[in-house]
C-alpha cells in the first residue's frame, strides 16, 4: 500500500432551486473539471473523491440516533453536492468537523511568552520559527460556528472533576495546548510525573481539578525500545488482547476522559494474541507471518471499547480520530519536510492510504461501540488537522536549527506548534463536553 497515494476529499458546492443556479453550478463544475484534468502532472492521476468506505461510515454515524453519535452540533446546514455529482441529504445538524479554515486577525488565544508549560519541541517560536502566519487562522464549521475555548467556564464546570488523557504524544502536545489556555484563570502546580515526564498530573487548587496526562502509545500492553528520537534496537512486542495497566489501573478515578490510538501503530512490531505469537509487522524475522497495521488497531480499539461497556465506572469519554503527518519528500526518517505557511485549500491535499484506512477503522469501531453503551463522544479532527501543513514544529523541534553551530534532528511534521492549529481541538472539546454537541 502506497502510504503517500492521494485520494481526494470532496469538494462542496452548493446547489439552489432554480434552473439559472443549476446550470451555473453545472458549468462551475465543467469548468472545475476542465482545469483539473490540464493541471499538472502531479495531479493529473489522482482519485477524485474520498474511499466510499470511509464516507459511508461518516453518513451510518450522522443518520444514527444523536445519543449514538456526536458528530453534529444544533445548527442545520444546507444540502451541497459533492464535485462528482454525488451529494449530501440536508443534514438536521452541522457536522463541526467539516468546514474550513478562516482568517482570524485577533490570533491565539495565548503566547509562548505567556504560557510556561509548552516543552520545548512545541516551542516553535523561542526556537527561532520567522513566520507567524499560522498563528491567524481559526476552525470554522460549514454552517455554523464553534465558540472560542472558555477557560474560566470550563474550570468552573470542571470543578472538583478529574480529567485523563490517554494516548501517544500527541495527547502529550494537545495537555499543553489546554493548560496553557487554562492558566489564564489558574496556574496548576503539577504534582506527579513518571521518570521520562510522560506521563504527568497537574491540580488546579482554587476549583480543586485534576489534569493528568497518560503515556500509552498503544493503549495495550507493549514493550517498546527506542530512544526520544524514534531510533530502535528491536521491534516492539505488543499484546493486542491485554490492555495496558497504566491507565486501567486508574480508570476509576477519572470522570472524563479524552483517549485515542495513533501512528505507533505503523512501526515495526511483533504482535501477540493468547500469550502467543501471531506475525509482525515490517520485523526482521523471517519465519513470521507479516501482518498489516489495520489488524492490531482494530484488536486494540475492540479491547478498549469492551473494558468502556464491560465496565461499572461510566466516566465521560471523547475518543479521538487519527492524527496525519505532513512530511513532503520523504519520511522523518530520511529529510522529509514542511515548510508550507498557508493551510490547505479543501481537496489540496488529500492524506495517504493509510491514513484514510485507520480513519474507517476508528469510525467503525467506535460506531459499535455506541451501540453497546459506552458514554462515548466523537473528537474527529483528523479532516481539520489535514489541512494545516503550516503548523507543525519541523526544523523548528529544535532550537535555531539553521545557526551555524546548531546541531538539527529530522523534521517533525507530525506534532503541532504552541500556540498553533491544535489550539481549535480544545474548542471542540468544550462544545462537545460542555454544550452538549
Amino acid at each position: 500500500m502506497g502510504w503517500w497515494d492521494w485520494d481526494r476529499w470532496p469538494l462542496l458546492q452548493r446547489r439552489g432551486n432554480h434552473m439559472f443556479v443549476k446550470l451555473f453550478v453545472a458549468l462551475l463544475l465543467v469548468g472545475f473539471s476542465f482545469r483539473f484534468f490540464f493541471a499538472s502532472d502531479s495531479f493529473s492521476s489522482l482519485p477524485l473523491s474520498q474511499p466510499e468506505e470511509v464516507e459511508d461510515v461518516r453518513e451510518v454515524i450522522a443518520d444514527s440516533d444523536p445519543l449514538d453519535n456526536d458528530f453534529a452540533s444544533n445548527t442545520s446546514v444546507p444540502e451541497v453536492a459533492l464535485q462528482d455529482g454525488i451529494e449530501y441529504r440536508q443534514k438536521d445538524k452541522c457536522d463541526l468537523f467539516t468546514g474550513e479554515w478562516v482568517s482570524n486577525p485577533s490570533g491565539p488565544a495565548y503566547t509562548n511568552e505567556s504560557c510556561s508549560f509548552i516543552e520545548p519541541p512545541q516551542n516553535c517560536m523561542k526556537n527561532g520559527r520567522p513566520d507567524t502566519g499560522y498563528l491567524y487562522w481559526r476552525w470554522k464549521p460549514y454552517g455554523c460556528d464553534v465558540p472560542l475555548f472558555d477557560a474560566e467556564k470550563f474550570l468552573n464546570v470542571m470543578r472538583n472533576k478529574s480529567w485523563a488523557l490517554i494516548g501517544d504524544s500527541i495527547l502529550r502536545n494537545h495537555v499543553q495546548s489546554l493548560i496553557c489556555l487554562l492558566v489564564k484563570v489558574e496556574v496548576p502546580v503539577e504534582v506527579e510525573h513518571d521518570k521520562q515526564y510522560k506521563s504527568r498530573r497537574w491540580h488546579f487548587a482554587l476549583h480543586n481539578f485534576t489534569l493528568s496526562i497518560i503515556w500509552s502509545p498503544f493503549l495495550a500492553k507493549a514493550e517498546t525500545f527506542e530512544n526520544e528520537d524514534g531510533v530502535s534496537t528491536a521491534e516492539i512486542e505488543l499484546h493486542l488482547d491485554v490492555l495496558d495497566k497504566k491507565w486501567t489501573s486508574q480508570y476509576e478515578n477519572f470522570d472524563y476522559i479524552l483517549i485515542s490510538g495513533g501512528q505507533w501503530f505503523l512501526k515495526a512490531a511483533i504482535y501477540w494474541e493468547n500469550k502467543t505469537i501471531i506475525g509482525c509487522h515490517n520485523c526482521q524475522r523471517k519465519n513470521l507471518t507479516d501482518i498489516p497495521p489495520d489488524y492490531p488497531f482494530r484488536k486494540v480499539l475492540q479491547s478498549v471499547y469492551r473494558f468502556f461497556t464491560t465496565s461499572k465506572h461510566k466516566p465521560f469519554i471523547l475518543y479521538r480520530t487519527w492524527t496525519p503527518d505532513h512530511f513532503e519528500n520523504g519520511e522523518w526518517f530520511n529529510g522529509g519536510t514542511c515548510n508550507r505557511t498557508v493551510p490547505y485549500k479543501e481537496g489540496e491535499f488529500l492524506g495517504r492510504d493509510i491514513d484514510h484506512l485507520m480513519l474507517r477503522i476508528e469510525l467503525e469501531e467506535f460506531k459499535n461501540a455506541t451501540r453497546n453503551g459506552a458514554r462515548l463522544k466523537l473528537l474527529d479532527t483528523y479532516r481539520l488537522s489535514l489541512l494545516r501543513p503550516d503548523g507543525h514544529s519541523g526544523p523548528y523541534r529544535t532550537f535555531h536549527p539553521f545557526d551555524k553551530n546548531s546541531v538539527r534532528g529530522p523534521n517533525d511534521c507530525l506534532h503541532w506548534c504552541l500556540p498553533g492549529p491544535i489550539d481549535s481541538w480544545n474548542d471542540l472539546v468544550m462544545d462537545l463536553v460542555l454544550n452538549g454537541n
